[in-house]
């Protein structure tokens, strides 16, 4: 079942919020990239379950996956659409702080995502002037839009999310597209795109590490 809101987003005029429950519907194509985000129970991708998938062609549509849980009526993470994109080498996934998302979607779908660039990474890479890499300060300093965080502590596992919690989630892909085409264009000026995408490619396997338990102690500590 797909349901449709609109919701009002800022400087991009109106957003509209499709949420599927389970699954991606079949046939839908989000072309060569597809800007991703999550929201689980906590932010520990061991423990924490996840509960909504968000993606967006950047267009100024989001698409919300609740994964709803079995003792719930829902299917858990039998999504084979979203997985088969998720898996797909000839989409670029965008993520902002990829090496959480990509662990809980492992964890929870049991897939690799690949490939995938990761606009905090970038910004760390190529804005050394600043020690401010969150998406809202990105989107303020790099787009000129200000994000809302007013439903980053919410019970995403409820069976019935609002439509401000599903506004909140959505505003979360929808600059991606854009925030990495201005890091990309960054990247390069600065001679840094070649190390980004090294970068890139480690963050499944460095997603892999978290989950068996090496995020303490880094293996990559003194």
């Amino acid at each position: 079942m797909a349901v449709t809101l609109i919701a009002p987003a800022g400087r991009i005029g109106h957003t509209v919020i499709q949420l599927h429950r389970h699954d991606l519907p079949e046939g839908l194509s989000f072309g060569g990239s597809v800007a991703i985000d999550t929201e689980t129970m906590g932010l520990d991708p061991r423990r924490d379950r996840l509960c909504l998938v968000q993606l967006s062609a950047g267009d100024g549509t989001a698409h919300c996956v609740q994964i709803v849980l079995p003792s719930l009526g829902g299917r858990g993470g039998d999504c084979p659409n979203l997985k088969r994109l998720l898996e797909d080498a000839s989409v670029l996934k965008i993520f902002h702080f990829a090496r959480f998302d990509v662990a809980v979607l492992r964890k929870a779908l049991g897939v690799t995502v690949a490939p995938v660039v990761c606009t905090k990474v970038a910004s760390k890479l190529v804005r050394t002037f600043t020690d401010r890499h969150g998406l809202k300060d990105l989107c303020r300093d790099l787009l000129g839009v200000d994000l809302s965080k007013q439903q980053q502590s919410s019970d995403w596992g409820a069976p019935e999310l609002t439509a401000e919690q599903l506004a909140y989630a959505a505003s979360d892909v929808l600059h991606l597209h854009a925030l990495w085409s201005r890091l990309e264009g960054l990247l390069k000026r600065e001679g840094r795109l070649a190390l980004a995408q090294d970068c890139f490619r480690f963050l499944p396997v460095r997603g892999q590490l978290d989950l068996l338990g090496y995020e303490d102690p880094d293996i990559f500590a003194h």
